[in-house]
């Protein structure tokens, strides 16, 4: 998760993933104020982690896809090849796990 730090004027200074600190606040990659204070920003560095930051949902927004695209008889698993079928079942198997040990994945990932 995303949180920004903001100044006394209340303009967005720093962002920051992972806990929320004092003063800091929860907010989505995508809202308009932190795309306006990225784009004031050079940073190429601050842009890289932001966008490694994303990777982790978009990974389970695609793991979603696919099984949505398997229940509705779209695709079937044995098309796709064979070492995304692993990376698949290895990903499902892993959660399975987690969940049974009432972790919750995305405080994981």
């Amino acid at each position: 998760m995303l949180f920004i730090e903001r100044d006394e004027t209340g303009s967005i200074v720093a962002l920051r993933r992972g806990e929320s600190g004092s003063g800091n606040e929860p907010v989505s990659l995508l809202d308009a104020e932190v795309l306006s204070f990225l784009k004031s920003i050079d940073d190429f560095e601050s842009f890289s982690h932001l966008l490694i930051a994303s990777d982790a949902g978009m990974v389970r927004v695609v793991e979603d896809l696919i099984e949505l695209l398997i229940a509705k008889k779209i695709i079937l698993f044995t098309e796709l090849p064979a070492e995304a079928q692993e990376k698949i079942l290895g990903r499902k198997q892993l959660r399975a796990r987690m969940t049974g040990q009432h972790l919750m994945v995305d405080d994981i990932i």
